[in-house]
């Protein structure tokens, strides 16, 4: 049985969907209704679930986790993320992008050169992230330094991106190669981002 649960800490509402030992699909926007219907179209569909009044521990430390990267903060604790529904390919990009250190970018390119595929195919996983914010969509921008895409879409999206950065900001100056099996995944600090959409 899959449980869904939701919470607003600060006007910002965040959702998690889990069983007692794995997380299915996380979530957080700004009304309680769009955090649960983005928790259910992202769970498997053959699972029964339920919506829990109160939370047990292990989703009030997703929910917990989920707020401390929300404010950009490193993330501390990890969680096995259900993802057998998911197609191969999925799995290798979300894994790869989860590698994304807080601080720094890459490209929709970049991380298709470590997994295959092309930048598109990449951006299409990247549009139905099951594990946002927790696998660091926000933290993959278009080659030329721009947001791209956020949130399976534009506008209010790339507004919630651009500020999700804002908030990572480190002061880094220079890129970072990533080891990724045989092959490396090229990051860049966050500044180079925001410098470009201040101009």
């Amino acid at each position: 049985m899959i449980r869904l649960y939701a919470k607003s800490i600060e006007d910002v509402w965040f959702g998690v969907a889990c069983d007692e030992e794995k997380v299915f699909a996380t979530n957080f926007g700004f009304d309680e209704k769009s955090v649960l219907q983005g928790l259910l179209s992202s769970i498997p569909f053959n699972i029964p679930f339920q919506q829990l009044e109160k939370a047990s521990a292990f989703s009030e430390s997703v929910i917990a986790t989920l707020k401390n990267v929300y404010d950009g903060k490193d993330m501390s604790t990890s969680f096995p993320l259900a993802m057998e529904h998911l197609s191969d390919y999925a799995r290798k990009v979300l894994s790869v992008v989860s590698q994304i250190p807080v601080g720094y970018v890459s490209s929709y390119g970049y991380v298709a050169k470590a997994v295959g595929g092309g930048p598109r195919a990449v951006g299409n996983v990247m549009a139905s992230n099951p594990f946002a914010p927790i696998v660091p969509c926000h933290r993959v921008v278009s080659s030329d330094f721009t947001l791209g895409g956020y949130g399976g879409g534009y506008g209010e999206g790339l507004k919630v991106k651009r500020a999700f950065l804002e908030r990572e900001k480190r002061g880094y100056a220079s890129k970072r190669e990533i080891p990724m099996n045989s092959k490396k995944l090229q990051v860049f600090p966050v500044e180079f981002v925001l410098r470009k959409v201040k101009k």
